[in-house]
């Protein structure tokens, strides 16, 4: 973990999302030169929630952050 967060110079939790969105989870892993299931262990660990979403044609998602 410390590995990663130095040679990406952020905190997982932020560019964890971040990576899996864009990539997804296998090229994401890959990327970040960690198992898969490493990375669904850092993700479980840090609370991250991985949700697939399908959407209709014309239909959005909107993501909101509640700040604390």
């Amino acid at each position: 973990m410390q590995r990663v967060e130095y040679d990406h110079q952020r905190p997982l939790e932020r560019l964890l999302p971040e990576l899996v969105n864009e990539l997804g989870l296998s090229e994401t892993a890959a990327k970040l030169d960690v198992s898969k299931a490493t990375l669904g262990y850092w993700l479980l660990k840090l609370g991250i929630d991985v949700r697939r979403v399908a959407l209709a044609p014309g239909e959005t998602l909107e993501i909101k952050r509640i700040s604390s």
